[in-house]
C-alpha cells in the first residue's frame, strides 16, 4: 500500500527532481519507509539521497546543485528546529533565485493513537509551534501544507510552478506526520497527472514599444553603458549580450555580480566592483541595467549624469521584497534577460534603425584600449609578491589561475569557481578573470557559509548532468570558512566522493565590518 509520502516522492521524481539533501527527524518515518520499499523492490530510490549533518550546509549544497544543473532540488529538514537550522542559506536561495523545494514535517496533531503517526515521543509536544511556516515565509515564492494524499501530487506541482516562474526562488512545503502516513487507494496512487499541464509561467519579454525605445537610445548614444550582475545565471544570455555590445560598441560594467555575464576578455568589459565609485557613470549618456539588484551605491557619489537615459530590464525591476530600492529610470521593464536580449537584437535589425558606423567603430577602438589598460593594471598589481609579511591577494589568485591553466586537462576552461571571498569578491573576479559562461558562481546573497557545502552540491550536479568540470575551486575568506561548518561539509565531500580545492584568503580579521564604515555616510 502506498502512502502520501510515496506519492510526494514519486511526483517530484516525475517532475525531474533527482537529488534530495536531507537531515532526518521523527517526522519522516513514512518517507524513510517509502525509500526502503523502493530499495527493496526496485534496487534503488527514485531520488538520490544525500545526507547532510547540518541543515545550512545541506541547503547550500542544494542551491549549488540547482545553479549547476538548472533544475530544482529537494531539501528535507525536521519540523521547526530543522527549518530554523537552515539559517542564512534561506536568505541565499531567495536572493540567489534558486528554485529549491524545502520540505519539512510538522509535529503530529494527534496524541492518543487516533491516527498512524500520532505523537509518541516527548519532543513532539515541544516542536508543535503555532506557525512553523512563518520562520521562512517571507523568503519563499510560495508556501503550502500537504493536507491529504489525495491532493499531494497537485499541491507539489503547484509549488514547483512557483519555484520555476520568474523571478525563480525557493518554496516551502510542510506536512503533518499523520498525513504522510495516510494510505492511498490504488485508484489514486495509479492516477497519472499530465505534467505538461503544469508549466511555470513563460518568461516575460519587452513590449515592442520598449524594445524600440531602448534600441533608438543605444543607436544615438555617445557612450552607451550596460550594467550587469545576474544575467549570467542563465548561460544562454551571454552570447546575445556580447552581440548587442558589439553592435553598439557599448561598455559593460558588473556591479555586485553573481555570475559570468560577459567574458572578462571581451573588449567592451571595463571592470566590476562591490561598492565604491563607478567613474563610467559620469561618461554614459545611455545606461541599460540588465538583471542587476544594485547598479551603484549612492553613498559613493554615484549617479547617472544629468540628462542621461536610463533603462532597467529585470524579472523584478521594483525589487518588491526589498525595503528600499530605486533607480531614476525612463523605463522599468519586467522581462527575462534572455528573451529581452533576443528582442533587442531583432529590434536593431528593423528598418529605420540608423547606426553611425564610423562613430561605433571609433568607440569600439577606444573601448578596446581601455579594456587593455584595465587588464594591464590588474597584471601590474599581480606582480607584487607580498605586502609586508603577508602574501598579496592579487598575486595569490593570479598564481592560482596560472596553476589551474597549467595543471588541468582543459587548461582552466572547465574549472568551476565558487566565489565567497566577500571582502575580496571583486579581487577573485579580477584575478581569476572568468571567460566561460557559468564558470564562476556565488550564493547571490549575503549570508556567509555557502561555499563548502555548495562545492559538494555543485560536484554532484556536475556528475548528474555530465557538465564536464575537471576541477572545482571554492575561494573563501577565513571568516566565511568558519561559517561554512567545515566539519559537516567535508564529511559530505568524503562520503559522496566530491573532491574540490578550498582556498582560504585570511585577512586576519573581519574586513567587511571595517569596510562598512567607509563612504560619505560615515
Amino acid at each position: 500500500m502506498q502512502t502520501t509520502a510515496s506519492l510526494f516522492l514519486n511526483t517530484l521524481a516525475r517532475a525531474g527532481v533527482t537529488h534530495a539533501f536531507v537531515n532526518w527527524g521523527n517526522d519522516h518515518p513514512a518517507i524513510l519507509e517509502e525509500l526502503e520499499r523502493q530499495r527493496v523492490e526496485d534496487g534503488h530510490t527514485t531520488i538520490q539521497i544525500v545526507t547532510c549533518p547540518n541543515e545550512m550546509v545541506g541547503l547550500s549544497a542544494a542551491q549549488a546543485f540547482t545553479q549547476v544543473t538548472g533544475t530544482s532540488s529537494l531539501v528535507i529538514v525536521h519540523v521547526d528546529v530543522g527549518t530554523q537550522a537552515l539559517g542564512g542559506a534561506v536568505h541565499n536561495v531567495d536572493r540567489g533565485r534558486a528554485p529549491v523545494i524545502i520540505f519539512s514535517g510538522l509535529a503530529p496533531f494527534s496524541a492518543q493513537g487516533e491516527h498512524k503517526g500520532s505523537k509518541n515521543e516527548w519532543p513532539m509536544w515541544v516542536q508543535d509551534v503555532p506557525d512553523q511556516t512563518a520562520i521562512v515565509r517571507q523568503y519563499m515564492r510560495f508556501s503550502t501544507q500537504i493536507m491529504s494524499g489525495k491532493s499531494v501530487a497537485k499541491t507539489t506541482l503547484r509549488a514547483l510552478q512557483f519555484a520555476n516562474s520568474g523571478p525563480k526562488g525557493p518554496v516551502y512545503i510542510s506536512a503533518r506526520r499523520e498525513t504522510l502516513e495516510e494510505e492511498i487507494e490504488p485508484s489514486t496512487a495509479e492516477e497519472t497527472i499530465d505534467l505538461s499541464r503544469w508549466p511555470p509561467i513563460s518568461p516575460e519579454g519587452l513590449s515592442s514599444t520598449a524594445a524600440k525605445t531602448i534600441i533608438d537610445a543605444l543607436s544615438s548614444a555617445r557612450f552607451p553603458l550596460v550594467i550587469v550582475a545576474h544575467s549570467g545565471r542563465n548561460t544562454r544570455t551571454v552570447a546575445p549580450l556580447v552581440e548587442l555590445c558589439d553592435k553598439f560598441a557599448a561598455a559593460v560594467f558588473m556591479s555586485c555580480g553573481s555570475s559570468v555575464c560577459i567574458p572578462y576578455s571581451h573588449p567592451s568589459f571595463l571592470g566590476n566592483n562591490f561598492g565604491g565609485k563607478i567613474p563610467l557613470l559620469d561618461e554614459a549618456d545611455t545606461i541599460l541595467i540588465i538583471d542587476t539588484d544594485i547598479p551603484w551605491i549612492d553613498a559613493w557619489d554615484n549617479a547617472p549624469q544629468k540628462g542621461s537615459r536610463v533603462f532597467v530590464i529585470d524579472p523584478d525591476p521594483l525589487k518588491q521584497s526589498y525595503g528600499w530600492s530605486h533607480v531614476d529610470a525612463e523605463l522599468l521593464c519586467r522581462a527575462d534577460s534572455e528573451v529581452a536580449l533576443g528582442q533587442l537584437l531583432e529590434a536593431a535589425k528593423q528598418p529605420g534603425v540608423v547606426l553611425d558606423a564610423p562613430a561605433i567603430a571609433a568607440r569600439a577602438k577606444q573601448l578596446k584600449l581601455r579594456h587593455d589598460e584595465f587588464i594591464a593594471g590588474l597584471k601590474e598589481v599581480e606582480r607584487s609578491r607580498a605586502v609586508g609579511d603577508v602574501a598579496d591577494v592579487a598575486h595569490v589568485l593570479a598564481t592560482l589561475r596560472q596553476a589551474v591553466v597549467e595543471k588541468t586537462p582543459s587548461h582552466g576552461e572547465r574549472t568551476l569557481w565558487l566565489n565567497e571571498a566577500i571582502s575580496s569578491y571583486h579581487e577573485v573576479y579580477n584575478h581569476i578573470r572568468p571567460n566561460v559562461p557559468g564558470s564562476m558562481i556565488t550564493s547571490g546573497g549575503t549570508s556567509l557559509g555557502w561555499a563548502l557545502g555548495a562545492a559538494v552540491g555543485a560536484y554532484l550536479g556536475n556528475k548528474s548532468t555530465n557538465t564536464g568540470h575537471d576541477l572545482l575551486v571554492a575561494v573563501v575568506g577565513d571568516g566565511t570558512f568558519m561559517f561554512c561548518v567545515p566539519s559537516s561539509a567535508y564529511w559530505m565531500a568524503r562520503k559522496y566522493n566530491t573532491p574540490y580545492l578550498t582556498i582560504v584568503l585570511n585577512n586576519g580579521g573581519w574586513a567587511v565590518s571595517i569596510d562598512c564604515g567607509a563612504g560619505d555616510t560615515y
